[in-house]
């Protein structure tokens, strides 16, 4: 079984063509240029450099008002009640 010769490729061929018929096989062709079309493009507007607008703080952010870190003076930390060892 050595490669395929130029036969195989053309009952192939034929049988695509009967299988997906001239008008299909013709769309999904054009289907793929156009999508390698659009890869490219998005490609090389990738590689364009972008002037991205300077990070401004979140406004939610500046309205906040600091956080107290103990509210009611009362409060205490939980004591540790595990048996010693």
């Amino acid at each position: 079984m050595g490669g395929l010769s130029i036969w195989h490729w053309l009952v192939v061929g034929v049988l695509v063509l009967l299988l997906f018929g001239k008008g299909r096989f013709s769309d999904m062709m054009g289907d793929v240029a156009k999508g390698i079309k659009s890869f490219k493009k998005g490609m090389s507007e990738e590689d364009e450099p972008a002037h991205p607008a300077p990070p401004q703080p979140a406004p939610r952010l500046q309205q906040q008002q600091p956080v107290d870190p103990n509210p009611d003076p009362k409060l205490q930390p939980m004591q540790d009640d595990r048996p010693h060892s």
